[in-house]
């Protein structure tokens, strides 16, 4: 055949998260959208902030309309990206310069181009992830070349198994990614989970004689309950790249925009700041969506409504548990990993189905036996869908 056949598989088979999505809006025509549960998708439910707005709004009124919609360097404004620069030296103090930070088309971008940067071709490079992780991590590192190697969580709590990631590291391992808070857990690493986990890299970096890439996915950071904090992993790790997006923290997930930032302590920082660039060219990422590199600057203090994803949890969390659910309590994102009531997630899903809740199987994700609620949705579809959860969980006893 006369075309990519690891492309066709991917196009001509959805995610099962964008299956599911597929099925609700199908079943939402059927018998309407208020009688469906769906919690598929990880799509935020809670609008951007008014300042993201009236931003575009004045940005669109008073700016030079071809400048504004023109291109950018390849690599991001230069003025937006000091933006970011300062916003993170204020934040963590990592002394970066606006010369290491990358503007792209979201996280995916994010992640594709840092791996694509790092994976040699031709290699037997291997990319490490933590279980419970994001299914299209193994699109994105296959597509680099790479080959994934999962490391399996510590039971219960979902943190790092840090035994388990130092047995999984060889001479071919070329980068770990962290995401933090998790997808799909909602689980946020330790400051001592981090610690360990670096000093395992440190320690296997000098007996392989050769630097072993951190790539820090965090789109939910700011997504965080009670003021839980989350380790800035550059200040543990010289080796780190940073892929964040505002999809989360500013409720734009549609808009495709964030940057990769490469710490200043990194080995060869401006060679690989300089490959990350090549990568983006070669992906075809340059010049991130012009408009919103210009939003993105004049919002970079504005924040969500997080308290309303800490309502949607507790509500959430408080009864099933009640109900008999077992789940990890999320200090982050938008997302209940909850553990089926039978081994089979599959067979779980098809009889939660059957009560019109539309939930993720996540065996997909490295973890066999749960499912993942996306909990980004209106509070009423939440409270809705309590007495279908509780009817579930009525049928398994």
């Amino acid at each position: 055949m006369g075309y990519n056949q690891k492309m066709f598989g991917l196009g001509s088979k959805r995610s099962i998260i964008r299956e599911i999505f597929e099925y609700s809006k199908t079943r939402a025509a059927e018998i309407g959208a208020e009688n469906v549960y769906d919690f598929s998708l990880g799509n935020p439910s809670v609008p951007a902030p008014k300042e993201v707005n009236e931003t575009i709004a004045n940005l669109l009124e008073t700016e030079n309309s071809v400048l504004l919609h023109g291109y950018t360097s390849a690599q991001g404004d230069a003025g937006v990206r000091k933006v970011i620069a300062d916003r993170i030296n204020d934040k963590f103090g990592v002394g970066i310069s606006p010369n290491l930070i990358y503007m792209t088309c979201g996280a995916a971008a994010s992640l594709s181009i840092c791996l694509k940067a790092v994976i040699e071709e031709n290699s037997a490079d291997e990319c490490i992830v933590f279980a419970p992780f994001f299914t299209e991590y193994r699109v994105f590192i296959e597509n680099a070349g790479g080959k994934i190697v999962v490391s399996k969580p510590m039971e219960k709590t979902f943190q790092i198994d840090i035994a388990d990631f130092e047995n999984k590291i060889n001479e071919n391992t070329k980068a770990v990614i962290v995401n933090s808070p998790n997808n799909p857990s909602g689980v946020v690493y330790s400051e001592e989970t981090v610690k360990a986990l670096c000093e395992v890299l440190r320690r296997k970096s000098e007996e392989y004689g050769k630097v072993i890439y951190l790539i820090a996915d965090e789109p939910y950071r700011e997504l965080v309950y009670s003021g839980v904090d989350v380790p800035y992993l550059m200040n543990y790790y010289d080796n780190t790249l940073v892929c964040y997006s505002y999809s989360k923290s500013l409720s734009l997930p549609g808009e495709r925009i964030g940057y990769i930032a490469v710490c200043p302590k990194m080995e060869e920082c401006v060679n690989i700041y300089l490959t990350v660039c090549g990568a983006g060219r070669s992906l075809g990422y340059v010049c991130a969506p012009s408009l919103f590199q210009q939003v993105i600057a004049r919002c970079i203090d504005a924040k969500v409504n997080v308290e309303a994803y800490k309502e949607n949890r507790d509500l959430l969390y408080d009864n099933l548990t009640a109900y008999g659910y077992e789940c990890v309590k999320p200090d982050g994102a938008f997302y209940l990993f909850v553990k089926a009531l039978e081994d089979d997630a599959y067979a779980f899903f098809e009889k939660a189905k059957a009560h019109e809740i539309l939930v993720v199987p996540c065996d997909d994700f490295g973890v066999e036996g749960y499912v993942r609620i996306a909990y980004c949705t209106d509070k009423s579809r939440v409270e809705g869908a309590l007495p279908a959860f509780k009817a579930l969980a009525e049928e398994y006893k």
